[in-house]
């Protein structure tokens, strides 16, 4: 990992109008992300992840409204036409969607859809892209591919359908690649398969990746930095050692709470209450106030600024202001708060 920016995302905003009326799915977002890292992004489903990745592919549907910023290596690309995003798609920005059987085209051969992708952004003839296609199969880890090549996707299984889907991802050498809960799909042994292919790939390419999860343990072994949404914002981030040793945020805490971990007590693991607020009408304060047992009275009133907790570490709630009272988390997060302070050496604030 380099300390150069490639992409850049500042106030980002996106609406999408209905006939209810505007769902702000996205309400201002500012990350940043290093060439050859990983930004993890979590969060329960609705936070407004899958909407945020779109938005960097140009992949949002025709009633969404965009403001703010997407820099990519100064190329503003949420001013770009269809037929400038064309030449970015696939080429700078790549994405591994979610489940591979609805992303491959299952009357086409595996070896062309891998070879499409190569043919529409370099200008070589088709025995070339195909014999490239070859390339990028043993590349991703998949036998005998002179065999395989001419295989329809109903043929394979689903980690192999993934490991299908990573090589067109992988045909352009794109510099940045959004892989949207590649390992949902998964059984636990082809989901490490699938993350090592990834991590493996990125140390080679120095690509950088943005990784939509809702599994917590993934996001340990796999991200560099951590930003975690709720209700179209990122209410904390940091690094991965910072988010999940030194967590900050009621909302993250929950998250922690409600991950398996081999200290935990049997029949003690906690859920979050409640359901994500109506996006139609967000509420006017903090977003989580309603479901938190550590709410303070502003939080319904007042949305909370991002508290500065270290150089690298931001949280967005009203428990990091100097005139908050200090309350304890739960057991979970003080034994991760212990963890922190054991192995910083320091008071963790």
């Amino acid at each position: 990992m380099t300390s150069e920016t490639i992409l850049s995302v500042k106030r980002l905003h996106v609406d999408f109008k209905t006939y209810a009326g505007d769902v702000k799915a996205i309400r201002d977002i500012s990350f940043d992300l290093k060439k050859g890292e990983t930004l993890a992004i979590v969060g329960e489903s609705g936070s407004g992840k899958s909407v945020t990745t779109r938005t960097l592919m140009g992949l949002n549907a025709k009633n969404a409204r965009l403001s703010g910023e997407i820099d990519f290596k100064g190329k503003k690309l949420n001013t770009l036409t269809e037929d400038e995003w064309v030449k970015v798609r696939g080429n700078d920005i790549a994405m591994i969607f979610q489940d591979p059987m609805t992303s491959l085209d299952p009357t086409m051969k595996i070896g062309l859809q891998i070879a499409e992708t190569i043919l529409i952004h370099e200008k070589i003839n088709k025995q070339e892209a195909l014999n490239r296609a070859l390339e990028l199969m043993r590349q991703v880890g998949i036998p005998n591919a002179k065999e395989h090549v001419n295989d329809y996707p109903h043929q394979w299984s689903g980690g192999m359908r993934q490991r299908a889907v990573i090589a067109i991802a992988l045909a352009a050498n794109p510099e940045i690649l959004i892989a949207d809960e590649p390992t949902t799909a998964l059984d636990v042994t082809i989901q490490a398969q699938i993350l090592r292919l990834m991590k493996e790939i990125q140390k080679q390419t120095q690509s950088s990746i943005i990784f939509i999860t809702h599994d917590l343990g993934v996001v340990a072994g796999m991200a560099d930095r951590v930003a975690v949404m709720y209700a179209g914002k990122i209410v904390e981030y940091g690094t991965v050692d910072e988010v999940f040793y030194n967590p900050q945020h009621p909302y993250t805490w929950g998250l922690l709470n409600s991950m398996p971990t081999t200290d935990i007590a049997s029949g003690s693991l906690a859920s979050i209450p409640g359901t994500p607020p109506d996006l139609l009408n967000p509420p006017k304060g903090d977003a989580f106030a309603a479901r938190n047992a550590f709410a303070l009275d502003i939080d319904h009133v007042e949305a909370p600024p991002m508290f500065k907790v270290s150089e690298t570490h931001y949280a967005a709630t009203w428990l990091l202001d100097e005139r908050a009272p200090k309350v304890t988390p739960p057991a979970q997060i003080q034994k991760r708060w212990a963890k922190w302070q054991k192995r910083e050496g320091r008071q963790a604030k």
